[in-house]
């Protein structure tokens, strides 16, 4: 069965009619998370006529924006604490919360880049020279926290931290080494696979940053069928095939 007609089958389970274009469905998702996520959009809008209306960015800043009001329907972050924050505030529809993906974190560089072993010790600030290394924030963006924790843990932060270029996501992160402009950075495994020109040269130890989720839920103003619908697309078996296949971890 093809993408689209589950995403079909999907939706008529929860709507049994679906006004085309009748309902737009406002999603504010991690940045990492853009690649998957647009295909799943687009396969489910061609099924069911409704329309997706997709943010990206830092999951810390779309929280942030969610808690001031900013109107949404579902919100898909990139790690747990975010998520907390809008739930702490009530802003979540009770029930939906998820933990939907896991990843990976890696280091990337460019097309002639070789393989390293990250290992506590390697010398990253050598790696670099005179180079910058590209990361989320690392005081808020979750895939900049992530690598400053596993930095830390190898024993690298200290020296590396003075050599950081910090960026607003993870996906203007890579956008730094796809660009060439760092030589490096730190990204998950599945921002790699969405980048052309940028090469993964080594794995963080999973044991050295907190485990990398991705929870989604509803919020409490998705009150049209098609959030409802549009959400279940997302974990339905054709939708995780989507994630699966950029290198999600499909958790439920």
């Amino acid at each position: 069965m093809t993408h689209a007609r589950t995403l079909l089958a999907c939706a008529a389970s929860l709507s049994l009619a679906a006004p085309a274009l009748a309902e737009e469905v406002v999603v504010f998702a991690a940045a990492s998370l853009k690649t998957a996520l647009d295909a799943v959009a687009a396969d489910f809008q061609a099924a069911t006529g409704y329309t997706v209306a997709i943010s990206y960015a830092g999951s810390n800043a779309l929280a942030r924006q969610i808690i001031e009001g900013a109107p949404a329907d579902i919100f898909l972050s990139s790690a747990v604490n975010w998520m907390d924050v809008v739930e702490q505030s009530g802003l979540l529809l009770p029930q939906t919360r998820r933990d939907l993906f896991g990843n990976a974190l890696v280091l990337v560089g460019g097309p002639e880049a070789i393989p390293v072993d990250l290992t506590p010790g390697f010398d990253l600030v050598g790696l670099l020279g005179d180079g910058r290394l590209a990361m989320g924030m690392v005081e808020s963006v979750p895939a900049g926290q992530y690598g400053k924790a596993a930095l830390e843990s190898l024993g690298l932060w200290e020296a590396v931290a003075p050599s950081v270029a910090q960026a607003d996501n993870v996906r203007a992160a890579l956008a730094f080494v796809s660009s060439g402009e760092a030589p490096y950075g730190i990204v998950y495994a599945t921002d790699a696979v969405a980048a052309p020109g940028v090469t993964v040269v080594g794995t963080f130890p999973a044991d050295s940053h907190p485990p990398i989720l991705f929870p989604g839920a509803l919020l409490t103003g998705a009150t049209d069928a098609a959030d409802a619908a549009f959400f279940a697309a997302i974990t339905s078996e054709a939708g995780a095939a989507v994630f699966a296949a950029q290198g999600f971890e499909i958790l439920n």
